[in-house]
């Protein structure tokens, strides 16, 4: 590990932050070129120096303010990663998104915790990478945005499609990563978000 990861990790935060207060296509196409720029240029890039990282058109429609459902049964998953071990994750609760279908929100249970929502939908194995995408991964800086009552500890996420990203592993296969289990896959295609490029990265 390095300082220069630490960079990566404050940069990817901020532009999430900048999102969050600005949730519209212009936030959006900011987000698009501060991530451009990390994935083509940062030292901890797992593509090649000078990618370019294609992105369906951006759709309004896509972008979710969502309850989550925590009357769920209890659901654990240990995931085996390239770097950071073995990865457990417990099932939060579900959010449900109009006209696709239900997604599991799952809760890291080590090192800082966050929430993790995969998404794995009917463009995967075609225009994006066939073990899914990423939604949120807040110990990591991908943070939608919430809404969450302190007294009862429910709330609400926000959830945008247009900010769907590929993990580390479609980029380069020296790396393992978390992919969408089950409960995280949608029958209908997200023509949304980060897509591949012709032919795939690799």
């Amino acid at each position: 590990m390095s300082l220069t990861l630490l960079d990566w990790r404050r940069r990817t935060a901020a532009a999430y932050a900048a999102y969050r207060r600005s949730p519209d296509e212009q936030g959006w196409r900011a987000w698009v070129g501060q991530r451009g720029e990390l994935l083509a240029a940062h030292p901890d890039s797992a593509l090649p120096p000078g990618s370019e990282v294609p992105y369906a058109a951006y759709d309004p429609g896509l972008r979710f303010e969502l309850e989550v459902d925590a009357d769920v049964a209890p659901v654990h998953l240990d995931v085996v990663t390239g770097t950071d071990g073995v990865a457990p994750f417990d099932r939060l609760g579900v959010v449900r998104l109009p006209g696709l279908g239900a997604l599991d929100v799952w809760w890291l249970r080590s090192y800082g915790g966050g929430l993790f929502l995969p998404v794995k939908d009917g463009t995967a194995g075609r225009r994006t990478y066939g073990g899914g995408r990423y939604l949120l991964d807040t110990v990591k800086g991908a943070d939608h945005g919430s809404d969450v009552d302190l007294d009862t500890g429910h709330g609400t996420l926000v959830v945008d499609l247009n900010l769907a990203y590929h993990p580390s592993c479609a980029y380069d296969p020296a790396w393992a990563c978390p992919l969408a289990p089950v409960g995280n896959v949608l029958a209908e295609p997200v023509e949304a978000g980060e897509l591949l490029p012709a032919g795939g990265w690799y």
